[in-house]
């Protein structure tokens, strides 16, 4: 059973785009789809799969969400079943840019061979935190974000946002997050102006990760956590100087290993 609800407003010289391929049996899938503004772009590809839930929403203009065709390139997942495969997903990915030209916003996601996968994403959206479903709207928003995330695994959690021009400076955020593992769980915030850069890969299970770019300042991070146990990691950089940090961790204590850190 399959329920579709499509909304889609456009200009007459740019115009919205919609372009979704089924692979394969999708069981009780509920997808809406909600585009207001224009040259806006949405593709990927749906497979085997349970209950899966997606809820996609752009606002504005150039705001474009689909498999990763950008680096580092896998593309379409049509060959292997398609972006989505199977499983409990609830996928719910909002964009939205308030200003009269946009820079692009360019959600990437794919998702394959997991059960229970959460993926929330929201680019000019505020999250409070990692149950928040009641968004708030950044009114003041001027895109130039992108997001690339890629699960495999089961029962993995992915929040985040990313919203800027609070202060006037537009810059756009960049965020890279590869799960291959199970039980994981990330919830992050890249807010303010001034652009941020985090990067993170996980291998194993059982980690939590909570992290916040915030501030003036030009942010990165580098995170790779692997390991025969867990990490619950806590990295927070909130400064309007620029903070970097690389970490790779590899837990080898039974029960999972704990690192917080804070730039500020």
């Amino acid at each position: 059973m399959v329920s579709l609800s499509l909304s889609s407003l456009s200009r007459a010289d740019n115009t919205n785009s919609i372009l979704i391929e089924q692979v394969a049996g999708s069981d009780n899938l509920d997808l809406t789809i909600e585009q207001i503004g224009y040259n806006n772009k949405i593709f990927f590809s749906i497979g085997d799969g349970d209950d899966t839930t997606i809820d996609l929403k752009q606002e504005g203009n150039n705001n474009e969400l689909g498999y990763a065709n950008d680096s580092p390139g896998w593309g379409t997942g049509v060959g292997w079943g398609g972006d989505l495969d199977f499983d409990d997903q609830d996928i719910k990915l909002w964009q939205n840019c308030t200003k009269t030209t946009c820079a692009k916003n360019d959600i990437q996601f794919h998702v394959s061979y997991g059960t229970n996968n959460k993926v929330w994403w929201a680019q000019g959206y505020e999250i409070s935190n990692r149950n928040d479903t009641s968004w708030t709207k950044d009114n003041t928003e001027g895109g130039g974000h992108k997001v690339t995330i890629d699960i495999h695994g089961s029962r993995n959690e992915i929040v985040g946002q990313q919203r800027n021009c609070s202060a006037g400076v537009c810059d756009g955020h960049t965020a890279q997050i590869y799960i291959y593992g199970d039980d994981n769980s990330v919830f992050g915030k890249q807010k303010a102006d001034d652009s941020k850069t985090f990067n993170l890969t996980i291998q194993n299970d059982d980690n939590v990760v909570d992290y916040l770019q915030d501030g003036r300042g030009e942010h990165t991070a580098t995170i790779v956590l692997t390991g025969s146990f867990g990490t619950d990691l806590d990295i927070s950089q909130h400064s309007n100087t620029d903070q970097s940090y690389t970490l790779s961790q590899n837990c080898q204590t039974s029960g999972g290993c704990t690192i917080s850190v804070t730039q500020q």
